[in-house]
């Protein structure tokens, strides 16, 4: 698996369901350049089981993201029709009906191939025919973005295993905090907590406080 840590995040041009409701096409990742951090997360598929108790939590974050200057965009192999539809589905059937973010659609696969996180490939076989080998569908990728475009944090689970929106927020309090302070963040370290120098002093200063 690619590490884009460090490296500028794939662009990309697609059709999206933004507010909710609204189909759009060339919704693009570089419109966010020098104006928003971006949380893009990658998700397997509309109408599963575990996806919607994840954009949903996203949803209800949504209000600490946009105070952190940071918009959240979900992605999956779904097109632009199957997002609509889950949208307007009520949550007691199986929908996400109020989640407002955009949802980008990656019918071509080609967004989750680029941030490598396709849970699959295609494969050329011996008679010439194209197929894919595993499973077509996006793992649950998490890729934290600065305002240069950059990827600063990746995170991906297999598909079972649904992540954590709080320590998404975390990661990105973090970043804030080294871009604003210059010190780093120590482990577990949480907003409003006690950072460190990057030099060794600095360390066992930081050590010898949590003595």
């Amino acid at each position: 698996m690619a590490v884009l840590v460090g490296k500028k995040a794939p662009m990309f041009k697609a059709n999206a369901v933004i507010n909710g409701g609204e189909i759009v096409e060339g919704y693009s990742l570089d419109q966010f350049i020098d104006k928003k951090y971006v949380v893009l997360f990658f998700y397997p598929a509309d109408f599963t089981f575990v996806c919607p108790t994840e954009l949903l939590a996203f949803q209800d974050k949504a209000e600490e993201f946009a105070k952190r200057d940071t918009v959240v965009i979900g992605v999956s192999v779904d097109s632009e029709f199957s997002h609509w539809k889950w949208l307007q589905t009520a949550l007691n059937d199986g929908g996400i009906k109020g989640v407002k973010y955009p949802l980008i659609a990656d019918s071509s696969k080609t967004i989750a191939q680029n941030f490598d996180v396709l849970a699959g490939e295609y494969n050329i076989d011996d008679d010439g025919n194209s197929q894919f080998i595993g499973a077509p569908l996006a793992y649950r990728g998490t890729f934290l973005i600065d305002k240069k475009g950059v990827v600063r944090h990746q995170l991906v689970n297999d598909l079972p295993l649904g992540r954590n929106i709080d320590e998404t927020l975390r990661t990105l309090d973090a970043l804030q905090f080294v871009e604003i302070h210059g010190e780093v963040c120590p482990a577990n370290w949480k907003k409003g907590e006690k950072a460190m120098k990057a030099t060794q002093e600095g360390v066992a200063s930081y050590l010898a406080s949590k003595e």
